[in-house]
């Protein structure tokens, strides 16, 4: 089937890749946490988005004072309680590390509060399932920042295969290989589990999103002569999916060649069409660029690849989408995408990562769940 160029047909070629954004965005958001990430990524996107940050919380007050200053934050609170126990606030946001989060959410929870968990959502899967029955006993929306889903390429790639242009998805594959620094973050150095943990699920969630859920996962991981940090900085994840869809994760930070053999890529296969494309944020780090996406397709036509042009980065624009996504939430009284219930498989698949490496075998999703069981609530879609 041809497509024609005419402006009548051209709504075809609206990737729709750009964040849906909640009518009323003065929701009041307090985020705890005042670190790089908040001042580089949360911040800018929400200000870009128009969203109305109530109040920020950091157990440094100066770190917190500062940002607060800069982009005119009303208030900057002296304890996490203070934060909880404010009437404003609606939606706490936390940019905090995942040992301490899940302590903190159940708190929010209790409090009446909706939130924005950071990714990864806990250190254990036990932890994670504590999260997500706590929002559940409260009645309260929690989502997860694994806002990758919504980094333009992973969001345009989506777009393509809803439309069917793909046909029947057969392979996705993710390869990186940069150089980036983990040690610049002294927390990390001794963190043993470390790519997967902190990086890759990015790469494991937009798969998943894009894909749908695997079967099983089989692993492994390696350090580089010399590395400061004890985890691993160089990963390799294969992911089986129902039927004869198959996955790749292949990562390594260890580059020593220079930025002009860096790259970050993704390709997505199906029986009708291909999607590849960079991810852009990781070029030029911590700079980074503009995605880029081509694809072919037999659906509209057989013999040329269509090269868009994306707007926008992961850092800091998909920021705005995950935080869109609870919003709307809210908004429309149903789960958010991002939903802390639904990264319990994306965890699975992080978490049967570690035991497929340790012991060399495929490591089957259920058999994660199965160590921390948890009954879904009904909930509306």
């Amino acid at each position: 089937m041809s497509v024609g160029y005419g402006s009548v047909q051209a709504e075809w070629l609206d990737l729709n890749y750009r964040p849906a954004l909640p009518s009323d965005k003065d929701v009041g958001i307090a985020i705890v946490g005042a670190g790089e990430i908040v001042a580089a990524c949360h911040l800018p996107a929400y200000r870009m988005a128009g969203f109305h940050v109530a109040g920020i919380y950091d157990v440094n007050k100066a770190r917190a004072e500062a940002l607060a200053a800069q982009y005119g934050i009303g208030r900057v609170y002296d304890t996490y309680e203070q934060l909880l126990s404010d009437p404003q606030v609606q939606v706490v946001d936390f940019a905090v590390p995942a040992k301490v989060q899940p302590n903190l959410a159940v708190q929010a929870a209790e409090a009446g509060k909706h939130m924005l968990c950071q990714k990864p959502l806990a250190e254990n899967y036990a932890d994670a399932v504590r999260i997500a029955k706590a929002c559940a006993a409260a009645g309260v929306k929690g989502a997860v920042n694994q806002q990758m889903r919504w980094s333009p390429g992973i969001r345009a790639s989506h777009t393509l295969m809803r439309r069917g242009w793909l046909g029947d998805l057969l392979q996705a594959s993710i390869a990186v290989n940069v150089k980036q620094e983990f040690a610049s973050w002294p927390w990390l150095r001794t963190m043993p589990t470390l790519e997967f943990m902190y990086h890759s699920i990015h790469y494991i969630d937009s798969i998943r999103f894009l894909f749908g859920e695997p079967e099983y996962v089989y692993a492994d991981g390696a350090r580089f002569p010399g590395q400061q940090c004890i985890g691993e900085t160089r990963t390799l994840l294969h992911i089986k999916f129902p039927g004869e869809a198959r996955g790749l994760i292949h990562d390594n930070h260890n580059h020593i060649g220079g930025e002009d053999d860096w790259y970050a890529t993704f390709r997505f296969e199906g029986t009708e069409g291909i999607v590849k494309g960079t991810n852009g944020s990781l070029y030029n780090y911590p700079v980074g660029r503009e995605d880029t996406l081509s694809f072919y397709t037999k659906a509209v036509h057989e013999d040329y690849w269509f090269t868009p042009r994306l707007h926008g980065k992961w850092f800091p624009h998909a920021f705005m989408g995950t935080m869109g996504e609870l919003l709307l939430a809210i908004e429309q009284d149903r789960q958010p995408e991002n939903s802390v219930t639904d990264n319990l498989r994306t965890l699975q698949m992080v978490f049967g990562a570690y035991v497929s490496w340790n012991e060399n075998r495929p490591v089957t999703l259920k058999e994660i769940a199965d160590t921390a069981p948890f009954d879904e609530p009904t909930i509306k879609a």
